[in-house]
């Protein structure tokens, strides 16, 4: 009875170790299915990272002469009116800071 009991605990035992095994080398496989994944995306990432940084570049390029215009005008118009200038800048300062007591 001893040497059955003893056999059925060895097959146990053996049917343990063999499904550990099984187990560890699963783990192992889903490990790497993971860093491989994991890596595409932060490539997929980085590189539509990449072309948005382009593209915004390529817009703000071209976009500069309109901006150095524009900004040129307003220079020129706080220049030519001073009182208006004063009277628009009090006036966003009170929207910010009305909008900052707000919160």
């Amino acid at each position: 009875m001893a040497s059955a009991m003893t056999r059925l605990r060895n097959d146990f035992q053996d049917d343990m170790e063999d499904q550990i095994a099984r187990l560890s080398r699963e783990v192992s496989s889903l490990k790497k299915t993971i860093s491989k994944r994991g890596g595409d995306a932060y490539d997929g990432a980085r590189d539509a990272a990449g072309d948005l940084y382009e593209d915004l570049w390529d817009r703000v390029h071209d976009a500069m002469p309109d901006l150095r215009r524009g900004a040129r005008r307003a220079r020129d118009t706080a220049r030519e009116n001073p009182m208006a200038t004063a009277v628009v800048t009090a006036g966003v300062i009170g929207l910010l800071v009305a909008l900052l007591m707000r919160r």
